[in-house]
């Protein structure tokens, strides 16, 4: 959600840009007054998103909404006031196309006009440090260092939004130092950042899963085995739901109305990979790769681990981490920090560590040991 805001406002300065150009005032005003909000929240969703992302949190704490407080002001800004001036929409296109956004020094809403050309690029320049910050502090704390493909594409978003938000301010700078430039060459070098962008994205395309596509790792090779055939102590052969009966599956597939041996022959299977492989020690394991792994569909496994199991994946797999963090730690616990103890465990991070433990003991670590 916090990416979507990012990508409406990008769309927003598009499809304006492309209006005041045009020379089409009435649907610039339209446009321009709508997606202003987008300008003003945009630099608190990449900050937010980040933040996010590195602490492996989903939702926003309550004092975090207040970085949307600029946003607040801006859709005061534009709302149509009885007792504010007309808007010289002709004037702010003709300024919006000579310099771009940050030259515009016509009133354009409620506030003086400092409020667009000045206090928006403090805004994307101060949330764009403070980012940076947050990330440089990461490196003294080798427990939230992300690891693999995520961290891949944390750095690989972070640097892209730093060169656009950057080359933005270009022009500022430029004008203030009263050097000339010439409108058409920025666009270029625009165009020309983007299209090596696009060949890079197009060369690892897998930067993209599990952030802005469907989460599947391209780096492995699709699952040829079938479910093998395991000897629980009773003695009873395990088979898989197509060994047993083909007319099942195509019922199963669809309503997903598996047998009451079938839902126990894919809950023993589930927690027989799952200890006997430990699977989840790796930070990145998603339900999608054990699916792979036991050659099932994801629906299956979904159904089983919430209907049979009585968990949802993620509290599943954390179950097992959790259990793996209380037999190494008394083994370890003088040796290394329980951060550390618990990312060998497989948590991404403290927050999601300490969630899951309380979840399962229903105590934070140091009570418990206690």
């Amino acid at each position: 959600m916090l990416l979507s805001v990012i990508f409406f406002a990008r769309f927003g300065q598009i499809l304006t840009s492309l209006l005041f150009k045009s020379g089409q005032p009435y649907a610039l005003a339209f446009f321009n007054q709508t997606f202003t909000p987008f300008y003003y929240a945009a630099p608190a969703c990449f900050y937010l998103y980040i933040t996010g992302f590195l602490q492996d949190r989903k939702n926003l704490q309550k004092i975090e909404w207040l970085h949307f407080v600029p946003a607040l002001l801006a859709i005061i800004h534009v709302i149509p006031w009885h007792f504010s001036t007309t808007l010289d929409w002709n004037l702010i296109g003709s300024q919006l196309a000579e310099n771009g956004y940050f030259s515009l020094r016509a009133k354009s809403g409620l506030f003086p006009p400092y409020f667009h050309y000045l206090f928006r690029p403090v805004l994307v320049f101060g949330y764009l440090c403070l980012t940076w910050v947050v990330v440089l502090r990461l490196k003294n704390k080798p427990q939230q260092i992300l690891e693999g493909e995520g961290r891949k594409w944390i750095i690989f978003f972070l640097r892209i939004a730093t060169f656009f938000q950057l080359f933005s301010l270009v022009p500022i700078i430029l004008r203030s130092l009263h050097i000339p430039y010439v409108n058409a060459s920025f666009i270029v070098l625009n165009c020309l950042a983007l299209l090596i962008i696009l060949l890079y994205a197009l060369h690892k395309p897998y930067i993209f899963y599990g952030y802005l596509l469907v989460a599947v790792d391209w780096t492995k090779k699709p699952a040829t085995k079938k479910l093998e055939n395991n000897q629980p102590e009773t003695g009873a052969p395990l088979l898989s739901l197509s060994e047993k009966d083909p007319k099942p599956t195509m019922a199963a597939v669809k309503k997903i109305n598996l047998l009451d041996a079938q839902l126990s022959d894919y809950a023993f299977a589930m927690k027989e990979i799952m200890e006997r492989e430990q699977l989840y020690l790796h930070h990145n394991f998603q339900i999608i790769d054990l699916a792979a792994k036991l050659n099932i569909p994801i629906h299956h496994c979904s159904f089983v681990i919430n209907k049979h199991i009585g968990k949802n994946f993620r509290d599943w797999i954390n179950s097992y981490r959790v259990d793996h963090f209380l037999k190494q730690y008394p083994l370890k616990s003088d040796k290394i920090t329980i951060e550390a103890i618990a990312s060998e465990a497989g948590f991404k991070s403290l927050a999601t560590f300490y969630n899951a433990f309380k979840k399962e003991t229903g105590v934070m670590p140091t009570t418990y040991f206690a």
